[in-house]
């Protein structure tokens, strides 16, 4: 059964809307629904947790939410712009400034110091070099770097790079933040101290979040879960 279907109050001012959204990508000759009709509300400041098997949809639809791509059809809308509308100079403001990704495999520059690899947002976006090194200290010490901030990112362990992935996500105060499988690239050691800090960052930063994973003990930290099968949501077993 499809919940996205079921009838459910409407939020006022959601940071995330979509309705109908579909996804279709042509493979080996043939028509891919990668999301059908999906409809979601996600309140300002809500954490949830998108689950389901590989091929599911859930990383599609999260590009979508990042700008990353575009829908088949339907509406997706982020902190009430239409992503779908955007050109690719809005596009690359929007993920600038409205989104902060967090991707399994770190994504680090290994040459740069920890410092440089979290600041570097900042700069590209072309704000001040001062005030965003003291910020990027300031994250970097919440998650527990203090001791690593001149460290190369080649140096790091995968925890490490991971946290440094996370406060780079959060430099330039965007109220979005995807996840994609931040854990899963970890050993359960590792893992612990990267969602603590994905939770308590983004909690105290007063930040949205979505989050896939396909590890229970990582869903377990969200305000919602939600579960998705063949391109739609599903109801879960109680």
């Amino acid at each position: 059964m499809n919940d996205g279907a079921r009838s459910r109050p409407e939020t006022r001012n959601p940071m995330i809307h979509l309705r109908g959204v579909t996804k279709t990508y042509q493979a080996q000759g043939r028509d891919v629904h990668a999301l059908d009709g999906v409809d979601l509300e996600v309140a300002r400041g809500e954490f949830l947790v998108l689950v389901g098997r590989s091929g599911c949809g859930k990383s599609t639809l999260l590009n979508l939410l990042g700008g990353l791509d575009v829908p088949t059809s339907g509406t997706v809308r982020v902190d009430e712009q239409g992503v779908g509308a955007l050109n690719e100079s809005q596009l690359t403001q929007f993920r600038r400034e409205t989104v902060g990704i967090v991707f399994q495999f770190f994504n680090l520059m290994p040459l740069l110091t920890v410092l440089e690899n979290t600041t570097l947002p900042a700069l590209l976006a072309g704000r001040d070099r001062k005030k965003s090194e003291t910020r990027a200290r300031e994250l970097l010490v919440r998650v527990g770097l203090e001791n690593r901030i001149q460290q190369q990112a080649a140096l790091l362990s995968g925890g490490e790079m991971q946290r440094v992935a996370l406060a780079r996500a959060l430099m330039n105060d965007p109220p979005l933040i995807l996840a994609d499988e931040p854990t899963g690239n970890l050993d359960s050691q590792s893992a612990e101290p990267v969602l603590q800090s994905l939770l308590n960052l983004t909690k105290s930063e007063g930040k949205t979040v979505v989050m896939v994973t396909h590890s229970r003990e990582a869903a377990a930290i969200g305000s919602q879960v939600r579960e998705m099968r063949d391109g739609k949501f599903v109801m879960r077993d109680a």
